[in-house]
């Protein structure tokens, strides 16, 4: 059985809800009163237009924008430095620092005040980069990285964190297309073999219907649809809330959502 039909099959347990969360910047909401939960071992997709909203949703979960309502692990607990990595859409990338020193930073959230790294530390980080193919950068700065390589880089460095939730703002915005699927594709491996739970803001919509068990869809902060792909990537309700004509096709056996014709848009039609 997929992993979704498992997720279909049985009550999720919540890795991390939000509730009627609010964010406002020089009094303008830009999220407004957004409620989700993500199930442990989901991948929850957030999509929209740019502006949306779905960067300040993530970036309020990890503490780094001021919110109203609730954000909890699903028991109440608040989320705390271990419990939430965020791979950002738009990273800083410190001068005179090396790649492994960069990835080693993940696991500053798992260390008590004034401790060192240990070697344990230093094997999750190297761990990281393996995955990601990417030991061959461990030496060097950050500050020569091309931008597909930073963000790889990124993804490693939150990966060392270990923590059960993973939030990805546009995550492979910067990469080649095979980096796209290979940086995702680890991702999803994670999830399904380590419980890792994901909640990630997603630019490409067919790669959202390919990886998220859920979907949201926002618009000027609001949820305006949610459910599974297919039920979220209608034709018509992509095409009202992104402002231009798409189609959605079924090629074999996935979702791609396509620009229409401007001159004849078509319905949602099936080729294999």
């Amino acid at each position: 059985m997929s992993a979704t039909g498992l997720l279909e099959a049985r009550p999720l347990t919540p890795a991390l809800s939000c509730r009627g969360v609010r964010v406002s910047f020089r009094g303008q909401e830009v999220v407004c009163g957004v409620d989700l939960e993500l199930g442990s071992g989901e991948w929850l997709g957030i999509i929209g237009p740019n502006g949306a909203g779905k960067s300040t949703l993530l970036r309020s979960i990890v503490g780094l924008a001021d919110y109203s309502g609730t954000i909890d692990l699903g028991g109440g607990l608040i989320p705390g430095a271990a419990d939430v990595a965020l791979v950002p859409q738009f990273p800083v990338m410190p001068k005179g620092m090396t790649v492994a020193e960069y990835v080693l930073l993940g696991r500053t959230a798992h260390l008590g005040w004034l401790a060192r790294e240990s070697k344990f530390d230093r094997q999750v980080v190297s761990s990281a980069l393996h995955r990601l193919e990417i030991t061959a950068f461990a030496d060097r700065l950050v500050s020569t990285l091309s931008g597909g390589e930073a963000q790889q880089v990124v993804v490693a460095r939150a990966l060392a964190q270990q923590s059960p939730v993973l939030l990805l703002d546009e995550p492979t915005s910067a990469l080649d297309l095979g980096h796209q699927v290979s940086v995702l594709e680890l991702v999803d491996n994670l999830r399904r073999t380590e419980g890792l739970s994901v909640l990630a803001a997603m630019h490409d919509l067919s790669a959202a219907a390919r990886f998220a068990d859920r979907l949201i869809l926002i618009d000027h902060g609001r949820i305006v649809a949610q459910g599974s792909p297919v039920d979220v990537l209608r034709p018509d309700l992509l095409s009202a809330v992104y402002g231009t004509p798409l189609t959605v096709q079924s090629i074999d056996g996935e979702l791609v959502v396509l620009p229409a014709s401007r001159r004849r848009a078509q319905p949602l039609e099936e080729t294999s």
